[in-house]
């Protein structure tokens, strides 16, 4: 151990005949763990809390839609042809995960006495039903073959409670069209959750072949196709690179352009985060500095005395900067051990509930972005790093004659 290493050491230990220090660099050390702690769970929530309600948005309308050019509104467009062709080339983009044919159709749930508006959503035979799989909350989803149109459906637990609906029950939807209504039967074949309340009380799944002769259409006709991407941080690109290289008379999409007021929301949770971020640095940095500084003061003497035996004002500096590095460390490695160990029990045993009406999920989401994760231990490590400076620099104006005297 080198000597400016020796002495920073003696110290943070509170060595000499003052014990001022030792609480001093206890109660810092206890701040930087905290903030640093406080800004790994705020980055995890804010990623996981994104992460679920991005999710839930694309599981209803995909992460891109196709549709055909039309001045009417998404549930009474014009039809676009299934093309077995433009699915595969659309499915050999880098990036693309799935790629679906899908119809739509606004309708009316009567069971009973009650009244729902309800959208029917019309899914093919190779539908990913990952995402209602995950929010199932009773029965199961439903299988399409090619024989036949299917009567199964899925519902909500929103649209089920309100019109009295369980599994296996029957339930009548009413369609307009050419003026005229038009009656289909189903039967819940499931019931699922997601907790967007814009979402749970419209959509209902079923055959996509009902939305095709309700609108007249041929079999090989469709609303238009629906495209599943691996990384959500390609959205833009993939969604350019498909705008670019579809027909004239097909619109692309995408969910973020479908859903401006939920991504508008998702960004200002960006804000909040670099805010938290922010304070949380500025109370590390500002226990850290404040610190050295006390350190500095109450060992005026000890300075001094290294002055007068020949020690450089850099040997000096350095003193006080390992001791800043030390505490810096002991202070992030805690803020981390306790920041990971709460988001780990969060995300595993879900300690904290949240009302799922009014967050739209049920506890608080975690979700770990270790890129990001450590960015921020850089960017902390960094700032608290280049800010020791300021109190290292005090030790510059301090003469030996005054600072033995000052003892």
């Amino acid at each position: 151990m080198n000597f400016e290493r020796f002495i920073a050491s003696r110290i943070l230990k509170g060595s000499g005949q003052s014990r001022f220090s030792k609480p001093i660099v206890r109660i810092a050390t206890i701040g930087i763990a905290v903030g640093m702690a406080v800004m790994i769970l705020s980055l995890a929530i804010m990623n996981g809390f994104k992460s679920e309600i991005r999710e839930k948005a694309v599981g209803f309308g995909a992460h891109i839609q196709m549709i055909h050019f039309s001045t009417n509104n998404s549930l009474e467009a014009d039809p676009v042809t299934i093309r077995q062709t433009l699915a595969d080339s659309l499915s050999k983009y880098e990036g693309v995960k799935h790629v679906q044919p899908f119809g739509a159709k606004a309708g009316i749930i009567k069971a009973g006495d009650e009244l729902q508006g309800v959208v029917l959503k019309g899914v093919s035979k190779n539908f990913d039903w990952s995402f209602f799989q995950n929010n199932l909350r009773e029965g199961k989803t439903f299988t399409l073959s090619d024989t036949g149109t299917s009567d199964q459906a899925l519902i909500s637990r929103t649209i089920a409670d309100k019109m009295k609906l369980t599994v296996g029950k029957k339930f009548r939807m009413y369609f307009i069209q050419d003026k005229r209504q038009r009656v289909r039967v189903f039967k819940v074949s499931g019931i699922y959750q997601t907790g967007m309340e814009g979402f749970d009380d419209v959509y209902v799944l079923g055959d996509m072949r009902h939305v095709q002769r309700l609108n007249q259409w041929e079999e090989n006709q469709a609303a238009g196709y629906e495209v599943l991407v691996n990384d959500y941080r390609q959205l833009e690109e993939i969604t350019d690179e498909i705008r670019n290289s579809l027909p004239a008379e097909l619109n692309t999409v995408n969910v973020r352009e479908s859903n401006p007021q939920i991504f508008s929301w998702l960004d200002v949770i960006d804000v909040n985060a670099v805010i938290i971020i922010g304070l949380m640095l500025f109370v590390g940095v500002f226990n850290m500095i404040s610190a050295l500084i006390i350190i500095i003061i109450e060992h005026t003497s000890t300075i001094g005395v290294l002055k007068a035996l020949g020690s450089s004002n850099w040997g000096l500096e350095k003193i006080f900067l390992h001791a800043g590095a030390r505490l810096i460390g002991r202070g992030m490695i805690a803020g981390n051990i306790i920041g990971l160990g709460l988001a780990f029990l969060q995300q595993k045993f879900h300690l904290v509930p949240l009302d799922q009406e009014s967050y739209y999920v049920s506890t608080v989401p975690i979700r770990f972005d270790w890129l990001e994760y450590a960015g921020l231990n850089g960017l902390c490590l960094l700032v608290c790093i280049l800010s020791l400076l300021l109190p290292a620099l005090v030790v510059l104006g301090i003469t030996p004659v005054r600072a033995i005297r000052f003892s």
